[in-house]
């Protein structure tokens, strides 16, 4: 029996799993998109997620669909009066909303990242729940920061190993 990933089209499998949490499962998915980087990298990392069993606050990873029929899974970034969420990637800095609590259907519970299955109280997990949310404004800036000096330390390493 062939046991690989497959890849099957979010419209056709996201329902199946939506049915399973509606069941009451946590369900798990590989992560597609690049919205969500530097948390969650295209291909490598996955999420488990549930039905959200309360209303979600600032920094919980929101599963919705979008009123054109595309599922999205980015942070909640603020709460308005009405209950509305404004949710934003961890790559981008303009947030999409107002989206209706009727829209969000999964809750993050968990992320496979690099590997390990971490969640809140985590470093990382904290960190893109709170800070990461605070720099919103800066992100481009620091993203360029970090790519150059990822460069440069890559650069070097390099250099290191040619000599």
């Amino acid at each position: 029996m062939d046991h690989s990933p497959r890849i099957v089209d979010n419209q056709t499998f996201l329902p199946v799993l939506i049915e399973l949490i509606d069941q009451g499962h946590t369900v798990a998915l590989t992560i597609t998109g690049h919205s969500m980087t530097p948390f969650l990298v295209h291909g490598r990392d996955q999420i488990r997620f549930c039905r959200p069993d309360r209303p979600l606050r600032r920094g919980d990873m929101a599963f919705f669909r979008r009123k054109n029929g595309a599922y999205v899974m980015h942070r909640v970034c603020r709460v308005d009066e009405n209950g509305c969420y404004y949710l934003v990637g961890d790559e981008q800095i303009l947030l999409e909303g107002p989206i209706a609590p009727e829209q969000v259907f999964g809750l993050v519970v968990q992320v496979c990242r690099k590997g390990t299955w971490i969640g809140p109280g985590d470093f990382w997990w904290d960190f893109f729940a709170g800070p990461w949310l605070n720099l919103l404004p800066l992100r481009p800036v620091l993203r360029r920061v970090y790519a150059l000096a990822f460069r440069l330390w890559k650069g070097g390493r390099a250099h290191e190993t040619q000599a």
